[in-house]
């Protein structure tokens, strides 16, 4: 009779697992891919690129505004999703289809999101070792940080073309944790909002050791190396900067800088490739 019990268990377990997932963000999509859970996504949102296989996926609309119509078309037993203030969750609850939420934040914020997704999609194991690796590597990273940390700034936003209208990466953000993982000390750490407006004059002012700029390559696809050369070129003009006399300007286009998933670990080893 134990034995049936045991049997009868094991397949309740089974059952109970999700075989089909909805994911509406990046994050989600990378996390669920990275807990071995890849062939389990049914639908992805607009804005998922890696891994490659999301690529012969349904598009389900972005994470703000995910379509309903096609997301019960895909029948799935879970929907992953992030939380908003205006969240479609209870419009999908409706249709029956159990629903889990994440909110994006700072470091320790999107490491509990992994350990959520994996709990609602019965792979809490996983998501144990993978954020186990993630802190490791992070931890490594810092131990390995050597001297005075040079300052940088990350620039996520601007002027296409021309350096003016910046959107910064500030203090709050996991993207300035992740830039002290890397050895380096971002120059708006002391700034306590995620993301904050600033000028080249007071970039200019606090003079920076290194420079990141992304700001006009926010969809990173298809991002040509002549295109991130033109950006260098662009601060070539500031002289006066530390990052531009020591030639420590560097553009980048990669999701792996703007999505909070298991790719975090991969930000903080390409700062500290900047730093060193």
């Amino acid at each position: 009779m134990k034995h049936i019990a045991a049997i009868f268990l094991v397949a309740g377990a089974l059952a109970a697992q999700p075989h089909r997932i909805v994911s509406t963000a990046p994050s989600i999509t990378e996390t669920l891919f990275a807990l071995g859970l890849g062939d389990r996504v049914v639908g992805v949102s607009t804005y998922c690129h890696y891994p490659e296989q999301t690529e012969k996926l349904t598009r389900v609309g972005t994470f703000v505004k995910p379509n309903i119509e096609t997301i019960a078309r895909l029948k799935p037993d879970l929907v992953l999703m992030q939380k908003l203030p205006d969240s479609p969750r209870a419009r999908i609850a409706i249709l029956g289809i159990p629903v889990t939420e994440v909110e994006s934040g700072d470091l320790a914020r999107n490491l509990e999101n992994i350990m959520t997704i994996g709990k609602a999609a019965h792979a809490g194991g996983a998501a144990e070792k993978l954020t186990a690796r993630i802190r490791a590597g992070l931890d490594r990273l810092r131990a390995q940080a050597k001297g005075a940390p040079p300052s940088a700034v990350f620039i996520v936003g601007r002027t296409p073309g021309r350096l003016e209208g910046f959107v910064a990466v500030g203090g709050s953000s996991y993207l300035s944790e992740l830039i002290a993982a890397g050895g380096g000390r971002n120059i708006f750490a002391d700034e306590s909002r995620a993301y904050l407006k600033t000028t080249l004059e007071v970039i200019v002012r606090r003079d920076p050791d290194v420079i990141v700029d992304m700001g006009d390559m926010a969809e990173t696809v298809g991002v040509t190396e002549a295109h991130k050369q033109s950006v260098v070129k662009l601060w070539e003009a500031q002289a006066p900067l530390k990052a531009v006399r020591n030639k420590r300007v560097f553009a980048v286009a990669s999701d792996i800088y703007v999505v909070p998933g298991p790719r975090m670990l991969d930000a903080a080893e390409s700062f500290a490739r900047m730093f060193r």
